[in-house]
C-alpha cells in the first residue's frame, strides 16, 4: 500500500483518487477551493444556478467503466440524457443548420440547408474521421505517451495509419481536401477550439473529436454536469481516499534523490506520500509546485490554448424554439483566430450559447444561459498571492497557490472597464444575430481567463493547458510520469489532454502506471 496525495480535486484528480483508492492505496486529495469539480463548476444566485464549464459530455462509457471497475455503476447514481440536435448552428448569412445525432438525419440536413452533395462529402470526411480514430485511440489516447517515439514505433508496426493521419496536414486542409461549402468547412473547423486551437496551424488528426461527438452522442445531466464531479468525489470518499477541502498546496517536497516525497500545505502542514498525483496545470508544477527547469522550458516553447470569456445570463421568459447549444458564427473566422491568438480581442467572434430546458436551473418562467467566446488567455504578471479585484464564482479547484507567470500573446483582462464593455459588445452581437435578449436580462456574472486563472490555477485561464497548434505541439504536451521521480501529472493540462473523457482516460493511465498496492 502506497501512500498517495492527489493535489487537486479537478475531475482528473478525482478519477485518479478513485482508482487508486479502489486499488489499496491510501489517498489524501488536496483541495484548495471549498468545492470539487474544478473548471466543471457551478455558480448560483437567486434560484439560477450556472454550470460555468463543460456543458456537454461525450464518450460518458469512459466515466461508465470508471464507476463499474469501482462500485455501483454511474447509471444507478446520475441520469444522462442524449441531445438531439447535439447543437444549432447559425451562419452569417442566416443559415441555420441542426447536427442531428441520427448520421442519417444530419446529412439529410446537410443537403436540406446547404448545396446538394455536402452531406455525401461529410460522409466521406467522417469515414475518415473513424479511421483516424482507429489509428489514435489506443498508441496515442489510451497509452502513456512517448513523445515523437510514439508516431515513430506507430510507423514501424502500421504504416498505413501514418498516412490515414496525415502529419503534416491541419484541420483547415482535410476541411478543403473534402467539403466545397465553406460553411460547413467553418463547421469542422471549429472542432479545433475544442482543444482550445485554431484550425490552420492544428492537425487533421483532430477531426477524431467530430468522429467521437457523432459516433458517442453529446449527453446532458439533469441538473448540471457539475454532478459528475460531485459523484466522482463521492466515490473516491466511499473507497477510503480523504478529501480536505480549503487546504492549498504552495510546494511538492521532495526526499532522497529528489524523489517527490509529500505536499507543503499553505497553513504551515505537511502530508508525507510515498507518490504525488498533480491534477493542477503543468506549468504551475513546474514553475513553482515542483520547478524543473527543463520541464518549464518546454512548455514554454508551446503556445497556449484559446481562454474563454463567459457570460452567465439570468433572464425573464422563455424562447421559442431553442436548442440545448446554439453557436453563432462570424462572417470570417479568421480574423477571430488572428485576435484571440495574438493577444487581442475579437471583435467579431463565435458566440456559444448553453441554455438547457431543465427547471432545476432556474426559476419559473425563466431561464439560465451560460454564453462563451473564445478569448486569448490573461497575460499580466502578478506577484504570488496578490488577490484579483474581480469577484469569480464558487464551484473552483486547484490545489496550488497563485501563479507568477505571464502567457505569451495574452492579454490584460484585469484592466479597467474592459470585461464590462465585452460583456456589452456580446450582447449586441448576439441581437444582430437573432438572439435579441437584453431587454429580458435580471443580471449578468462576468468570468474573464483571469477570473479562470484566480480559481483554478490554470496559467492565463487557457483551458486546455497547452494549444495543439503546430505540428510538434502534442509532442510537446506534459507526459503523466514526470521527469520527477515519484510524481504524475494528470488533468487537461497533460497526456491526453483536455476535455472530460480526456481526463478521465488521463487517470485511467496514472492509476496504471502506479498499479494496484
Amino acid at each position: 500500500m502506497a501512500r498517495v496525495v492527489v493535489v487537486g480535486a479537478g475531475v482528473g484528480g478525482l478519477a485518479t483518487a478513485v482508482r487508486l483508492a479502489a486499488a489499496g492505496h491510501r489517498v489524501t486529495i488536496c483541495e484548495r477551493a471549498s468545492d470539487v469539480g474544478g473548471k466543471l463548476g457551478r455558480f448560483s444566485q437567486d434560484g439560477f444556478t450556472f454550470d460555468t464549464g463543460p456543458s456537454l459530455l461525450t464518450m460518458p462509457e469512459v466515466f461508465a467503466d470508471l464507476f463499474a471497475a469501482t462500485g455501483a455503476p454511474l447509471s444507478d447514481l446520475l441520469e444522462l440524457r442524449r441531445l438531439d440536435p447535439i447543437a444549432r448552428y447559425r451562419f452569417a448569412d442566416g443559415t441555420l443548420l441542426d447536427a442531428h445525432a441520427d448520421d442519417d438525419a444530419f446529412t439529410a440536413e446537410l443537403d436540406a440547408v446547404l448545396p446538394p452533395g455536402s452531406g455525401q462529402q461529410w460522409r466521406r470526411l467522417a469515414a475518415h474521421a473513424e479511421r483516424l480514430w482507429e489509428a489514435t485511440r489506443e498508441p496515442f489516447l489510451s497509452a502513456p505517451t512517448a513523445g515523437v517515439r510514439s508516431l515513430a514505433s506507430l510507423a514501424l508496426r502500421r504504416p498505413g495509419d501514418i498516412s490515414t493521419i496525415a502529419p503534416g496536414l491541419t484541420l483547415r486542409g482535410l476541411g478543403q481536401r473534402h467539403l466545397a461549402d465553406h460553411r460547413l468547412r467553418m463547421f469542422l473547423d471549429r472542432y479545433a477550439t475544442y482543444t482550445g486551437s485554431d484550425p490552420r496551424r492544428a492537425p487533421a488528426a483532430l477531426a477524431v473529436i467530430a468522429h467521437v461527438e457523432r459516433c458517442y452522442g453529446g449527453w446532458y445531466l439533469p441538473g448540471g454536469l457539475h454532478q459528475l464531479g460531485q459523484a466522482v468525489a463521492e466515490r473516491a470518499v466511499c473507497l477510503g481516499a480523504r478529501l480536505l477541502l480549503d487546504q492549498a498546496v504552495i510546494a511538492i517536497t521532495r526526499g532522497a534523490g529528489g524523489r517527490a516525497a509529500g505536499v507543503q500545505l499553505a497553513d504551515g502542514g505537511r502530508i508525507d506520500a510515498d507518490l504525488v498525483v498533480s491534477g493542477v496545470d503543468a506549468q504551475t508544477v513546474y514553475g513553482m509546485l515542483a520547478p524543473h527547469r527543463r520541464a518549464e522550458r518546454r512548455l514554454r516553447r508551446a503556445r497556449a490554448s484559446l481562454a474563454g470569456f463567459v457570460l452567465l445570463l439570468a433572464l425573464r421568459g422563455r424562447t421559442p424554439d431553442l436548442a440545448h447549444h446554439t453557436v453563432l458564427f462570424p462572417a470570417d473566422n479568421d480574423d477571430e483566430f488572428d485576435a484571440v491568438f495574438g493577444g487581442r480581442l475579437a471583435v467579431d467572434p463565435t458566440i456559444y450559447i448553453s441554455a438547457p430546458d431543465d427547471p432545476a436551473l432556474a426559476p419559473p418562467g425563466c431561464e439560465a444561459w451560460f454564453v462563451l467566446v473564445n478569448a486569448a488567455p490573461h497575460a499580466t504578471r502578478l506577484p504570488p498571492g496578490r488577490a484579483r479585484g474581480r469577484a469569480s464564482p464558487g464551484g473552483t479547484n486547484s490545489g496550488s497557490g497563485s501563479v507568477n507567470r505571464s502567457v505569451n500573446h495574452g492579454l490584460d483582462w484585469e484592466r479597467p472597464g474592459l470585461a464590462d464593455a465585452y460583456a456589452a459588445r456580446i450582447l449586441n452581437l448576439m441581437a444582430e444575430r437573432g438572439l435579441d435578449v437584453r431587454e429580458r436580462l435580471r443580471w449578468q456574472h462576468v468570468i474573464t481567463p483571469a477570473d479562470l486563472e484566480q480559481r483554478t490555477g490554470a496559467v492565463g485561464g487557457a483551458i486546455y493547458g497547452t494549444s495543439s497548434n503546430g505540428l510538434r505541439a502534442a509532442f510537446l504536451r506534459p507526459g503523466n510520469r514526470s521527469p520527477i521521480p515519484g510524481l504524475f501529472l494528470v488533468g487537461g493540462s497533460s497526456h491526453p489532454g483536455g476535455g472530460l473523457p480526456l481526463v478521465a482516460m488521463s487517470a485511467k493511465i496514472v492509476a496504471d502506471m502506479i498499479g494496484p498496492a
